[in-house]
């Protein structure tokens, strides 16, 4: 009998319930130190060590990798160790992602670089890394499964790199960065590692290879679909809602997806000019958005969620957790845009 679908929050509580004695058995095999580095990351203890209850993440990936088990029709706890896995590989490229990016803040606290330095928070983010393949490796299966991780981790590192190599090419001309091209940083920086966590939670949970395929690439599709929303957001969300300045991704001179497709318009060498000034922010949006940007971003978000309904249909999975799995995955894109 299939249980009822209940909403998203619901089942993002659900499995970090589930998940969390594992995640912080886990963190408890590191080094004092790096453990305590850590469980800040994750807003469960202040600099220090003191206990604190501070915003951590949604849980998403690890939420994944539990109805992944549960769409093999596996109980969730079969998913678990997919999911400490990819929580932990989660936190360790935010941790240096933000060194990269100098990124001072995250969840409205000091991010942990800051906190702690630099060389401390690289060494903490190592430390989960290595954390995450030892427990997958623990697992039954578990060189296929490091395999699937490091795939993951090499389509992180790619996108990760062209993130960085595009805030250095011109907004226009021959060398500006194209549409397909950020497509394809967003697949690789994000999709990937949701991609991989619905998979890998199948993959413990004794799926076929043929329905491990098709959730990572329906979760490569969900990353693509959630950074363009997120991109959106960045330019015209609700700062009540999403917690950035408004405008906030135009004043940093982010290349986001609506910039990208507005400079390929014919207001693209005006559009460069106010994002090369950055003195007129909200002129800028407004530019954008009469351009096309907005709408042509969201029509992309929307194809990106279409094929990720394909890859599902694609293949016999559980209805009860494919139900948990699409409340999550529109909840995960709605976010009012």
């Amino acid at each position: 009998m299939s249980r009822p679908v209940v909403d998203a929050p619901h089942v993002l509580e659900r499995c970090r319930a589930l998940v969390r004695p594992a995640l912080v058995e886990a963190v408890g095999q590191l080094h004092p130190w790096v453990a305590e580095m850590a469980a800040y990351s994750f807003g469960w203890c202040e600099v220090g060590g003191a206990p604190a209850v501070a915003p951590g993440g949604k849980g998403v990936r690890q939420a994944l990798a539990v109805l992944g088990a549960e769409a093999a029709g596996a109980p969730g706890r079969d998913g678990v160790a997919a999911a400490v896995a990819v929580e932990l590989v989660h936190t360790f490229s935010l941790l240096h992602d933000d060194i990269m990016d100098g990124d001072a803040a995250r969840r409205r606290r000091p991010t942990v670089w800051k906190a702690y330095g630099t060389g401390p928070a690289v060494l903490a983010g190592d430390a989960l890394f290595a954390l995450a393949v030892g427990t997958l490796a623990a697992q039954p299966g578990g060189a296929g499964a490091v395999r699937t991780l490091a795939v993951a981790l090499g389509d992180l590192v790619r996108g990760q790199a062209d993130d960085l190599l595009f805030a250095d090419r011109p907004w226009t001309g021959p060398r500006r960065v194209r549409p397909d091209e950020y497509r394809a940083m967003a697949e690789h920086k994000t999709g990937a590692l949701l991609g991989c966590a619905a998979a890998l939670g199948a993959v413990l949970g004794g799926a076929a290879p043929g329905t491990a395929t098709a959730l990572d690439r329906a979760g490569r599709h969900l990353g693509v679909a959630f950074q363009i929303v997120d991109d959106v957001l960045g330019i015209w969300g609700d700062p009540q809602v999403t917690g950035k300045p408004v405008h906030g991704d135009l004043r940093e001179r982010k290349k986001t997806f609506p910039v990208l497709v507005a400079l390929g318009s014919p207001q693209g060498d005006r559009i460069a000019a106010l994002l090369e000034a950055g003195d007129d922010p909200a002129g800028a949006a407004a530019l954008i958005e009469e351009s096309g940007g907005r709408a042509a971003a969201l029509t992309e978000a929307r194809r990106h969620l279409a094929a990720v309904e394909t890859a599902l249909r694609g293949v016999p999975l559980a209805a009860g957790a494919v139900g948990d799995l699409r409340s999550l995955l529109a909840y995960l894109v709605r976010r009012d845009t």
